[in-house]
C-alpha cells in the first residue's frame, strides 16, 4: 500500500493532495490563521504581498505559503516571533501610504482585511509614514465607488475581473508610486466592458472599492441599534445564487435592508453575482410591497386573511373550469421556483384542471 504524502504544520501532521499549496493545506487543517492580502481562493496565487510567509525546516529564508507547493515530509512553522515581526512590518508599510481615515465600507460591512490585520498585529501607519496616495476616481457611475486612495496595488480586482468574470474592464497602469487601477483609455466604468457585477468590490481587501448604494446606509435615518446578516437566495432567476442580506435594525425595531454581498461559500455562485443580484435589492424596502393578500370587493382591492384568499382562488379556478372547460386554463411556471414547485404546478394543471397547457419562463 502506497503511503500518502504527509506535511507537518505547527506540530500537527496531516496528509495532502499533490499540487496543494501550503496555504491551502493550512486553511483546510485550521491549525493556524496565516495572514494574506493578495490571495483570494478564486484566483491563481500571486505571492506579491508576502504576508503569508512561513518557515520551512531546512530552508534558510521564509517562503510565501500561497505559492509554495506542499512536499512530503515538510515541517512548517507559521507563527514564530520572527515571522510575526516581519509580517507586522509589512502591514505597517502597506498602511503607511493609505489615508488615516478608515474605508467608507467599515460602517456597513465591518473592518476591511487590511484594517483587521492592523488590529491583529497591533500596528498603525505612523512608523513608516510618508507620502499618501491621491488617486480617487469619481467617474459618475451609479453603483461602484472607486476610492483608490486606499488602494495597495494587490491586483485582486484586476485579476478577478480577468480570471473569473472575463470582462477585462480594468487594468493596472503607471509605475512605482504612480501605479493605479484604470480602465482602457482611462474612461469611466460605464464606457468600458464593465458589467457592474461588483466582484471587484468584494475581493478588495482595503475598501478602495465599495457599493455606492450601501456606503453610509447603516448610519442614515434613525440610529441603528444593531446590524444583521441573513443568508438568503437571490430572487431574480432560477440559478439559486447564495447572498448575504445586510440589514440595520433601528432602536424602534424597524429593520431595513441596506445591501447585498455575495456568499463565497455559495454552492452555485461561489461568490459571483450579476448586476441585478448585486444591486437590485431596493424593492425589499418599498412601501408599495403587498403585505397581505387582496381581493377586489365592490370594485376596490381589500386586504383579507390567507384563508379567505385561498378559498376565493379555489372557487374562481373551479368556476373557470366548469364554465369554459379545461382548455380555458393556462399556467406558466416561474424560472425562480424550485423543482418541487414546478412539479406541483404541472401536477395541478394536468390532474386537477385537466389541461396540458403549461409552460415556463426558463427558455428566455
Amino acid at each position: 500500500m502506497i503511503r500518502p504524502p504527509v506535511i507537518t504544520i505547527d506540530g500537527v501532521e496531516t496528509t495532502f493532495t499533490p499540487g496543494e499549496t501550503v496555504l491551502e493545506v493550512t486553511k483546510r487543517l485550521g491549525v493556524a490563521e496565516v495572514p494574506h492580502l493578495c490571495w483570494d481562493e478564486r484566483l491563481d496565487p500571486a505571492g506579491s504581498c508576502r504576508l503569508c510567509i512561513v518557515e520551512v525546516e531546512g530552508r534558510r529564508t521564509p517562503g510565501a505559503s500561497c505559492t509554495l507547493r506542499a512536499e512530503d515530509g515538510m515541517v512548517i512553522r507559521t507563527a514564530s516571533d520572527k515571522l510575526r515581526r516581519m509580517q507586522g512590518h509589512l502591514v505597517q508599510m502597506v498602511l503607511s501610504e493609505n489615508p488615516a481615515e478608515v474605508s467608507p465600507r467599515n460602517a456597513d460591512v465591518g473592518p476591511t482585511e487590511l484594517q483587521q490585520l492592523a488590529t491583529d498585529f497591533g500596528v498603525s501607519r505612523d512608523r513608516f509614514l510618508g507620502r499618501e496616495s491621491n488617486r480617487s476616481k469619481d467617474d459618475g457611475n451609479p453603483l461602484l465607488l472607486r476610492d483608490y486612495d486606499h488602494c495597495i496595488s494587490c491586483y485582486r480586482c484586476v485579476r478577478i475581473c480577468d480570471e473569473v468574470e472575463a470582462d477585462h474592464a480594468i487594468t493596472m497602469t503607471g509605475r512605482g508610486f504612480a501605479k493605479e487601477i484604470a480602465t482602457p483609455f482611462d474612461r469611466g466604468l460605464l464606457d468600458s466592458t464593465c458589467t457592474l457585477c461588483g466582484q471587484c468590490v468584494y475581493t478588495c481587501p482595503t475598501g478602495a472599492l465599495a457599493d455606492k448604494k450601501m456606503v453610509g446606509a447603516a448610519e442614515r435615518g434613525a440610529p441603528a441599534a444593531e446590524q444583521k446578516v441573513t443568508r438568503s437566495i437571490c430572487p431574480y432567476c432560477g440559478t439559486g445564487c447564495s447572498i448575504d442580506l445586510h440589514s440595520k435594525v433601528d432602536a424602534d425595531g424597524t429593520e431595513t435592508v441596506i445591501g447585498v454581498t455575495p456568499a463565497l461559500d455559495g454552492p452555485v455562485n461561489e461568490g459571483a453575482l450579476c448586476i441585478k443580484g448585486q444591486f437590485g435589492f431596493d424593492f425589499v424596502n418599498s412601501g408599495d410591497r403587498l403585505r397581505k393578500p387582496m381581493i377586489r370587493k365592490d370594485g376596490k382591492l381589500t386586504e383579507v386573511e390567507w384563508d379567505e384568499a385561498l378559498d376565493y382562488t379555489a372557487q374562481r379556478l373551479r368556476s373557470i373550469r366548469d364554465d369554459h372547460g379545461p382548455k380555458a386554463f393556462y399556467s406558466i411556471a416561474s424560472g425562480r421556483a424550485p423543482g418541487e414547485g414546478g412539479y406541483m404546478l404541472q401536477k395541478f394543471q394536468r390532474a386537477v384542471m385537466g389541461s396540458n397547457f403549461i409552460d415556463n419562463c426558463s427558455r428566455a
